[in-house]
């Protein structure tokens, strides 16, 4: 993954473009991945950890959207990925919701061990969803697992 974040960091920087992340149950984990790498300070504006419904909405996302789709979903995923960018003027924001192999006894909805992702592209007004069922007993290797899809995916987006 370290030669994934590497060749990001490098595109991003060679091409004059940002990122920021919103995330949940990752914890903050893909923009420590990318601080691990030297130059990351060339291209990462901001990151914002939500576990929370009320930072989420804080932090832009529609209460509406949560209250239909709920926070274990693409749309809530999105509004993430877009307010993000918007929030710090990044070219592309990040946004992470799902569950880890865990119950939410505050949001039951959405199964257990999906992790929706989505990538918005400021400068095209496009958004790349992602969605990934995760599949390790332990919150560590669940979140190392979304760390290096995200990383796979967004390397793609950017090229």
């Amino acid at each position: 993954m370290e030669e994934t974040l590497k060749k990001i960091i490098k595109i991003l920087t060679d091409k004059h473009k940002s990122i920021s992340t919103m995330e949940s149950c990752t914890g903050g984990g893909f923009a420590n991945a990318i601080t691990n790498i030297e130059g990351a300070s060339e291209v990462l504006k901001f990151s914002a950890i939500t576990y929370s419904n009320e930072y989420k909405i804080k932090m832009g996302v529609d209460a509406n959207v949560i209250a239909k789709y709920s926070v274990y979903s693409l749309e809530t995923a999105k509004e993430m990925s877009r307010n993000i960018s918007l929030y710090t003027n990044s070219n592309y924001g990040i946004g992470i919701t799902g569950k880890l192999n865990k119950e939410d006894p505050h949001n039951l909805y959405g199964d257990n061990s999906i992790v929706y992702i989505s990538i918005y592209d400021k400068d095209n007004n496009q958004y790349y969803t992602y969605n990934i069922k995760v599949s390790s007993k332990t919150r560590k290797e669940n979140k190392d697992e979304v760390i290096s899809f995200i990383s796979n995916v967004f390397l793609k987006v950017i090229k």
